[in-house]
């Protein structure tokens, strides 16, 4: 997603905990041309940390006056039976997936309204929000898409009148994949907590997608392309909700 919108000449700068990029990173920064004018950029965060995320969001935004959009994705997953789940690992993924997104979009959200930019965000849900996904015994992980969706909603209808003269305005979806194929699901799979097959039986596609499948979703939802959407929750899920 960030590759795409950086070809549509986007500067993008990309979040996440880890001290350095992994490899797709710099894979993906090596294949980028500069023909329209975009970039990509690293910065170290820790998304539940709400005052150093708003400090660097707000450096972010300070060096070209504006900022137009988000995409939230942190996420993480425990696959354990809803009898088994201990206290602190409940709050372990629900301060990730859930604090950590609302936490993400608030600060964009702040800076958009400041430089009364007509922002729009994205926040990453997942089918497991609208379903119980057959085959992953991962409450929490499926509750708490299921939070980020609702989200989704009132984000949506606070922000999307923001101010008088109708500056400010933002734009809030949710983006609800279904199965992909990423180093996460690859080690449910080598662990047994979930089955390929199973999930290839449930999709009307017959197969699991791939990241590169959500480009052109991401940037979609972040160009003036879907500038009358707005509180939706958008499914790519190859047909898995609709049986």
């Amino acid at each position: 997603m960030a590759e795409g919108l950086v070809e549509a000449g986007g500067m993008v700068h990309c979040l996440d905990r880890l001290p350095e990029p992994d490899e797709e990173f710099e894979e993906a920064r090596s294949r980028i041309k500069n023909e329209h004018g975009g970039g990509l950029e690293y910065h170290q965060v820790n998304v539940t940390q709400n005052d150093a995320l708003e400090k660097l969001i707000a450096t972010i935004a300070d060096e070209k006056q504006r900022l137009d959009g988000l995409i939230a994705a942190a996420g993480i997953q425990q696959v354990t039976s809803a009898l088994d789940f201990k206290k602190d690992d409940i709050m372990k993924i629900l301060e990730v997936n859930y604090t950590g997104v609302f936490l993400s979009a608030r600060a964009c959200a702040r800076q958009m309204l400041k430089y009364k930019t007509e922002g729009s965000i994205c926040l990453i849900a997942s089918m497991s929000g609208s379903i119980a996904n057959r085959g992953f015994i991962a409450p929490v992980y499926n509750s708490s898409k299921a939070a980020v969706v609702q989200l989704g909603r009132n984000l949506a209808m606070e922000w999307g009148r923001k101010n008088p003269d109708g500056s400010g305005g933002i734009r809030v979806n949710t983006l609800s994949p279904g199965h992909i194929v990423t180093p996460m699901v690859e080690a449910n799979f080598k662990k047994g907590e979930a089955s390929r097959e199973e999930w290839e039986k449930n999709s009307m596609l017959g197969r699991l997608s791939t990241p590169e499948e959500y480009k052109a979703a991401g940037l979609f939802l972040l160009s003036r392309a879907s500038s009358y959407m707005t509180g939706h929750d958008m499914k790519m899920d190859g047909g898995t909700t609709a049986w």
